[in-house]
Order: structure tokens, then C-alpha cells, then sequence
């Protein structure tokens, strides 16, 4: 609000014998909201400071703990996997390759390939930091099935170019696999394409690459106490209400993830098997027979595999024919994979915490932005305060001198040094007489408007007695009293805050 506002605002007759303002007066009021607004937004800061203080301290307790529970499974990993280090920095585990890793690497130009060969060079692949952190593996690695047979079926449903998919936590993961020149070509010197130079391949073609932080998740419920966190979803009904004859489960059930994902979670706390798993499979049923799961059709509407070898895409696509002969699939479970209960909850409250954490972290950077705009706001609402203070008091004391100076009832008396100074001037050093060059007020100066005097005498000062004429001399100026710059006036009066 502007002072120019109040310009209209005129003190009536009754009330000028007494010139202690009304704390009802329109001035008075906007004065209490700019207060007021200031105390409101100096408790909002203090509530943002105590909420950044309070997120720090729960965030260095998760660090320890999670440093803690590092220790502990990293012991357990030291003690049950083994690696023998090669002569030129790579780690080469005691096991054999699995089947869908010795497929890839025939593939000798793919992306997956080169990826790979990445794997087992961590010094090599530790040299593009967001590459080594984001991307966790090709899909082929990420699942693990009970058979053979049921491999290779989901491995045919999904075909090679999506087994071989490489999959990345984050979308900073996927443009860290391929950078481009200014002119939109391939820079063949960074990236998985600049590895691959390095290791002596060529990477031809194109490849899919799976952002799991813009995948859609399942949002439902999870299976109570299973340490897979499998997905609760509804079995088939048929028209009857029965469950189809020969359903075995849903694919996205029946994929075992191993321990190193397990428990991994995405920015928004989703895992493997809600995130990738699902929107790979969604609700793709299995049954025992071809026979029953086409019984089925009419509960089907994502698709169902028969493990005699029938496939049908989605409601409405069959496919026919043979097998086909698929390299790259899901490896079978190993029968020694099980692990002590204590292991996979620790797992499972490290995993807990880590997510936490980066909540926490994105709390914080809310919580900062937010002060830093609130402060902002603050001081200009505080120049403003001030601003209109100075002005009030300038526009106030023109009002009441005026009142003064034309009224029959009291006589305004100026005072230079010991001499009294009457209206027409009299009393002042003629040789110094002149017109005053008014000055502003200060936007910094702060200023209390009361009472006169009940002798005349007149006295302005601030809350910090330091004399202030400039408003006085300009409302002399505008009635056409001259008077010397030399003045020295102090305003006594009650103080009544504006």
C-alpha cells in the first residue's frame, strides 16, 4: 500500500485539541499489518531453520547406521565371494560365467557386450563415475527363474532386443551411455561407444535402454512376509468367478531376484520387481497346458504363456509356430543361493535407509529453498516498514504544524539558540536569510509522531533522540515561512507509535 493513499485522511476539528493519534486511524492500521506480516513471516523462518536443523541431524544418524551395516555384509561378501584379481586389473569370480553373460559376449558389437566386458573391468568403468553408479546391468542378469523351461519361455516372450536391454536407475544414467556433437551425430569418442573403442570393438547398431525413475509402477500390495516382495495381485476370475484350470502364477512372481538387487530402491522407493519386472510382464499369466490357457482366453487381458509352449502376446495375438532357440536367457536360481535371515534383513534395513536418506536430502534442499525466498521476501517487507514510517511521520508533522500555525488557539514558538524567532522571522540573522533546501527523509530513519507542547514549543526526534528538522522546515516551506537552515529543533512529545 502506498502512503499517497492516505492522502485523503484529514484529522476532524474536535480531535485537533488533541493530537494523539487514534490507534483506529488508517495509517495506524497499515502500520500493525506491515508488523504484523513481519512477525508472521520472521516465526516462518524460524520454523525452516528448526526443520533444516532437525533433518540434519536424523540424516548423519541414517549415514552411521548405514556405515554400520556396510560393514557387516561387507564382511559376509569378503568371506563367500572370492575373486581372483588378472594381471591387467579385472576381477574374474571363482564361478563360472552364466549362460545369458557367455550369449552377450558373443554378441561381439552390442552394447551389452561392451557392457559386459565393463563389468569385469571395474578400474576401466570407474572412469565414468555416473555410468558406474546408474547403470545396474543388462535385463538378462537382473531375474533369475526356477527351470529351464520357464526361462526360456519368458525369454522368448520378451525376444532378444529386450533381454539385452541395459538398465539404468535414472534417466542421468542413459545419457551417460551416448553423448552427441553439436550437430546431433554420435560422438563415437564417449560413452559406451568410447569404451568400446578402448576395448578394441566397434558397438553397431542400436540398443534399448530401460530409465527406471520414468517407468510406471505397481502401486498395489505386496505379499505379507515373503522375502521376494512379491506382488499381491489378484488371481484370474473366469465369467463363473472360478480360477482358470492349470494357472500357475504370474510371470512377474516368478522371477527371483537375486540379493544384490533385491532391495534395491528407486528415488521414489520402488523396486526391481515393481518397477522393470513389471512393466515388462504386467499381468502375464502362466498355465501348465496350452490346453487350459486357452480354456482361459476369457480372463486373459495381458497376455499368458503355457509351458508346453503356448504364447499369447495379448488379448487377441496368438503366436504359432516353433520355439525359437534363445541364447540370452533368465539364469536358473542356484540351489545354494539362500541366505542367513540375518543377512537378508540387514540387507533389506540398509536398502530402508539409503532410501531415507535421499528423502531426507531432497527435504532439506525443499526446506532451503524455501527460507532463502522467505528471507528474501523479509527484508523487502522490512524496507518497505521502514519506507512507510519515514514517510508517515514526514506527511503527520506537515499535518500538525499546519494545524498549529493557523489556529487562534496556540502560537507556534520556533527557538534558534537562545533568541525566540516569531512567524514573520523576526530574530533571525537577516544575512543568513534564505530559503531551505528541503531535504528527504531518510528511508532508514524511524519516526514517532505525539503530542505539542503545551507552551508551543514544537520538538521532532527519533526513537534514538537524534534531532530531525527536514520534515518540520518542509512544512514551513509549503506555507511560505522562510527560515534559516541553521536551526537546531528537537520535537518533544509523547511518543505514540505510529
Amino acid at each position: 500500500m502506498k502512503l499517497e493513499e492516505f492522502d485523503n485522511f484529514k484529522v476532524p476539528k474536535d480531535e485537533m485539541q488533541d493530537v494523539e493519534l487514534s490507534h483506529e486511524d488508517p495509517i495506524n492500521l497499515h502500520s500493525k499489518k506491515l508488523q504484523d506480516d513481519l512477525q508472521t513471516m520472521g516465526m516462518k523462518i524460524q520454523l525452516h531453520e528448526d526443520n533444516i536443523r532437525f533433518l540434519r541431524t536424523l540424516k548423519d544418524k541414517l549415514v552411521d547406521s548405514i556405515i554400520d551395516l556396510q560393514v557387516i555384509l561387507g564382511k559376509y561378501h569378503a568371506s563367500n565371494s572370492p575373486k581372483i584379481e588378472n594381471k591387467d586389473g579385472s576381477d574374474t569370480q571363482s564361478e563360472d560365467k552364466p549362460s545369458y553373460q557367455k550369449a552377450i559376449l558373443q554378441q561381439e558389437n552390442s552394447a551389452a557386450s561392451i557392457l559386459c566386458h565393463l563389468k569385469t573391468n571395474p578400474k576401466m568403468l570407474a572412469s565414468d563415475p555416473t555410468m558406474s553408479e546408474d547403470v545396474l546391468g543388462v535385463v538378462a542378469e537382473l531375474g533369475h527363474v526356477e527351470d529351464d523351461t520357464l526361462s526360456s519361455l519368458l525369454s522368448e516372450y520378451l525376444g532378444t532386443e529386450t533381454m539385452s536391454a541395459i538398465v539404468c536407475k535414472t534417466y542421468n544414467g542413459v545419457k551417460s551411455l551416448e553423448k552427441y556433437d553439436t550437430d546431433g551425430g554420435i560422438n563415437k569418442t564417449s560413452g559406451l561407444h568410447g569404451f568400446g573403442t578402448s576395448l578394441g570393438k566397434t558397438l553397431e547398431g542400436r540398443f534399448n535402454v530401460i530409465s527406471l525413475e520414468t517407468l510406471r509402477p505397481y502401486s498395489g500390495e505386496f505379499v505379507a512376509d515373503d522375502p521376494q516382495r512379491r506382488l499381491d495381485i489378484p488371481k484370474p476370475r473366469l465369467p463363473n468367478g472360478d480360477c482358470p484350470a492349470g494357472f500357475l502364477g504370474y510371470a512377474v512372481n516368478m522371477i527371483n531376484i537375486d540379493r544384490t538387487h533385491l532391495f534395491f530402491l528407486t528415488a521414489s522407493g520402488y523396486g526391481l520387481r515393481e518397477t522393470l519386472f513389471y512393466s515388462l510382464f504386467f499381468c502375464l499369466q502362466i498355465y501348465k497346458t496350452r490346453t487350459e490357457m486357452l480354456q482361459a482366453v476369457p480372463c486373459i487381458t495381458d497376455g499368458a504363456l503355457s509351458l508346453d509352449g503356448g504364447i499369447i502376446k495379448r488379448s487377441g495375438l496368438f503366436c504359432l509356430g516353433n520355439r525359437g532357440d534363445m541364447k540370452a536367457t533368465f539364469s536358473k536360481t542356484s540351489t545354494n543361493s539362500s541366505l542367513p535371515d540375518h543377512y537378508m534383513e540387514s540387507e533389506r534395513q540398509m536398502k530402508e535407509m539409503k532410501w531415507k536418506k535421499e528423502k531426507m536430502l531432497e527435504d532439506m534442499r525443499r526446506e532451503r529453498a524455501l527460507l532463502d525466498s522467505l528471507k528474501l521476501n523479509f527484508e523487502k517487507k522490512k524496507a518497505e516498514f521502514v519506507q512507510f514510517l519515514a514517510e508517515a511521520a514526514a506527511r503527520f508533522s506537515n499535518l500538525y504544524l499546519s494545524h498549529f500555525l493557523h489556529t487562534g488557539s496556540h502560537k507556534l514558538q520556533l527557538q534558534w539558540g537562545d533568541q525566540p524567532i516569531d512567524d514573520s522571522g523576526q530574530g533571525i540573522d537577516q544575512s543568513s536569510k534564505e530559503w531551505l533546501n528541503v531535504l528527504e527523509v531518510s528511508g532508514s530513519m524511524l519516526v514517532v509522531v505525539g503530542h505539542i507542547s503545551h507552551d508551543g514549543i514544537v520538538l521532532l526526534y527519533d526513537m534514538h533522540q537524534r534531532w530531525i528538522g527536514d520534515s518540520f522546515f518542509r512544512g514551513l516551506k509549503e506555507m511560505g515561512i522562510f527560515c534559516n537552515t541553521k536551526f537546531v529543533l528537537c520535537i518533544t512529545l509523547p511518543l505514540t507509535a505510529l
